[in-house]
């Protein structure tokens, strides 16, 4: 799968990808978007999108594009370097127009 961080999302995220392409939101000089202008960049381009924000779901209506949305619970590296057995598992499970939320056990 394509996949691009938000550019809140910490970098080492990617060491539990590996078996995906994984870009940012800074690697395409996209900094400082806004969420609809990410689903945009998104489209066509990407599969999955992951940012660090909750409200996205509520923003964006994925039923009418053709990702998945998976959401962290926090952009703190710590706390998501515990949650990292679950990201490969909610990348591989995602189908286009889902939302997954990784929460903390």
């Amino acid at each position: 799968m394509k996949i691009i961080f938000d550019e809140n999302v910490p970098r080492p995220l990617r060491q539990f990808l590996t078996a995906h392409t994984v870009t940012t939101v800074q690697q395409h000089g996209r900094m400082g978007v806004e969420n609809g202008a990410l689903m945009d960049l998104t489209a066509g381009n990407f599969d999955i999108p992951i940012p660090a924000d909750k409200n996205l779901r509520y923003q964006q209506d994925l039923r009418s594009r053709r990702i998945a949305l998976i959401d962290l619970p926090t952009n703190r590296w710590p706390m998501l370097k515990a949650l990292g057995s679950q990201i490969p598992v909610a990348v591989g499970a995602a189908t286009p127009g889902s939302y997954t939320v990784i929460e903390f056990p």
